[in-house]
C-alpha cells in the first residue's frame, strides 16, 4: 500500500515527461557483530559461501516481486503508462545506495517514500529520506506515506 502510494508519483510523473523508472531497493548490510559470530562458529569460507548463496537468492526474491508490483500497478493504471528501466537491488548502507545508483545511472530525479518516525514525526521526515534529501546532487521528491 505505502510503496504503492509513493510510486504513483514516481508513475505520473514519468508518463508526464515519457521517462523511464528504476526501482531501487536497497537492504542493510548485515551486521558485523553477527558475521564474526558465525565466522567463529561454522568457519569464515564456510560462512561468507552461506551469505553469498542467500544473498542472490534474496536480491532475485526482491527483482521477482518488484516486477509483479510493477505489473500490478501498471494493470491499475491503464491510462498511465510508463516504462520499467531497471529493477536493482542493493545490499549496504541504504543512503550510500541511492546517491550512488542516482549519480551512476545520472537519474533526473529521486522519488521517494517517507513516514517520519517518532515524537516529531508530524514535523519531521524519516532518517534516509532526510539524509538523501540533504545529500543529493539530483533533484528529490519526498512523498510522506499515508498512515497505517
Amino acid at each position: 500500500m505505502n510503496a504503492e502510494y509513493a510510486f504513483g508519483y514516481a508513475v505520473s510523473l514519468a508518463n508526464r515527461y515519457r521517462a523511464g523508472i528504476t526501482l531501487l531497493h536497497v537492504l542493510e548490510d548485515m551486521s558485523p557483530y553477527r558475521d564474526s559470530l558465525m565466522m567463529n562458529i561454522l568457519g569464515e569460507e564456510k560462512w561468507k559461501g552461506l551469505m553469498e548463496t542467500n544473498k542472490e537468492k534474496i536480491i532475485q526474491d526482491l527483482k521477482d516481486g518488484l516486477g509483479k508490483f510493477c505489473d500490478s500497478v501498471s494493470a491499475q493504471l491503464p491510462a498511465c503508462p510508463f516504462i520499467t528501466d531497471d529493477i536493482v537491488v542493493k545490499i549496504g548502507n541504504p543512503v550510500e545506495a541511492i546517491l550512488e545508483q542516482a549519480e551512476e545511472m545520472d537519474c533526473d530525479l529521486v522519488v521517494m517514500g517517507t513516514h517520519g518516525h517518532g515524537i516529531l514525526g508530524d514535523a519531521m521526515i524519516g532518517s534516509v529520506s532526510r539524509r538523501v534529501l540533504r545529500r543529493s546532487k539530483k533533484p528529490v521528491l519526498v512523498v510522506r506515506l499515508p498512515q497505517k
